[in-house]
């Protein structure tokens, strides 16, 4: 991969307005906390910008970004170091650094549902209730029908009366927007929903960090991609939305539980790639404890203790998962599984075969 793009492709034609200003400031020396100051925007989305960049333009890392800055005329040497004023670049309006507001309402589903309001935790109400919420905030994007409600939380068992207003009543009384006497929630003629910028949600966030995660490995700089995955998994306290009724809330969970283990596993495979097997090995191990049928798991940890001369204990994860793959599901195991113990297995016929010539000398 190329240390810095062409000086024949401008900037311009490549990247975003915003990338451009993200670019400008960390050619002028500027970390990720000044150019989030500068640009009124919070400190992940320069590092998601940042990783836009080096993706877009062939870069390597944050020095090459520097270098290019320079290459093609963006920043002028002498006119932009660090501790200079930032105003403005070609075609580039910095805005004046102001706070950016955070939303009223935090709400959190991956483990049981909780929500802050200003930074104070709010009492939420019974579990229906709660569940009505899960809903709202797991579609934040579109309004959501009295109907979608009533199948969501109740499902083949609908309740007597019209409680879903009841339950909307009482969140939109509990959920103010500030001193306003208005709710967080809204209503309009498709149903209900969530007033603009007033709530964040943990799964969105999460979400942004995988995608995050993403463009530092597109752009070759994995160790952030772990970092940036690990951060998304740091975000899961436990079993999403545990204990809230309905068959909304039974297939979020199923979703999100998956979707922890996807993010799991591509976080590993990212660490061994990076050569960083003993550490790998714990969480690993944890993983094929808890889903003992999973291959892709078992084929990494048998790796991991394999490149850490735990080669003994590797051949043991394939027994052992074999063994599952039988009992538990009548099957054998896959191409995976099979060609990573003959990896194994290979290599420890070459060592012997090193020690045995070694020893007849």
């Amino acid at each position: 991969m190329p240390t810095t793009a062409t000086a024949d492709q401008p900037t311009a034609t490549v990247l975003t307005d915003q990338e451009r200003e993200v670019l400008y400031a960390i050619g002028c020396g500027m970390r990720e906390g000044e150019i989030a100051a500068a640009l009124a925007v919070p400190e992940h989305a320069v590092a998601e910008r940042l990783g836009r960049i080096l993706a877009k333009l062939g870069l390597r890392d944050r020095a090459a970004a520097i270098v290019h800055a320079f290459d093609c005329g963006l920043v002028i040497p002498g006119q932009g170091p660090r501790g200079h004023t930032v105003t403005a670049a070609p075609r580039i309006t910095v805005r004046r650094a102001v706070p950016v507001p955070d939303p009223w309402l935090r709400i959190s589903v991956l483990g049981p549902l909780l929500a802050w309001q200003a930074g104070r935790p709010v009492d939420l109400g019974p579990v229906r209730q709660q569940a009505v919420l899960a809903v709202l905030a797991l579609c934040p994007d579109r309004a959501v029908s009295q109907q979608e409600l009533l199948d969501g939380v109740w499902g083949m068992a609908p309740p007597i009366g019209n409680v879903v207003p009841v339950y909307i009543y009482r969140l939109r009384k509990i959920l103010r927007l500030g001193d306003s006497p208005e709710s967080v929630i809204t209503r309009d003629r498709c149903g209900y929903r969530f007033a603009r910028n007033a709530v964040e949600v943990d799964v969105a966030r999460m979400e942004e960090l995988v995608s995050a995660a993403g463009a530092a490995e597109r752009a070759g700089d994995l160790a952030e991609a772990v970092r940036a995955c690990s951060r998304a998994l740091d975000l899961f306290r436990g079993e999403p939305l545990a204990g809230l009724p309905g068959p909304f809330a039974e297939l979020e969970r199923l979703r999100l539980a998956e979707r922890r283990i996807a993010l799991a596993q591509r976080k590993l495979d990212w660490q061994l790639r990076l050569g960083q097997h003993r550490e790998a090995i714990a969480e690993l191990s944890a993983l094929t404890v808890a889903h003992p049928q999973n291959e892709p798991v078992a084929a990494m940890l048998m790796c991991a203790l394999h490149r850490s001369g735990r080669r003994t204990e590797a051949l043991a994860v394939f027994d052992r998962t074999r063994r599952h793959l039988a009992d538990d599901l009548g099957v054998a195991p896959g191409e995976l599984l099979r060609r990573t113990r003959q990896v194994v297995l290979r290599e420890n016929d070459v060592e012997r075969d090193r020690t045995r010539t070694r020893a007849a000398r």
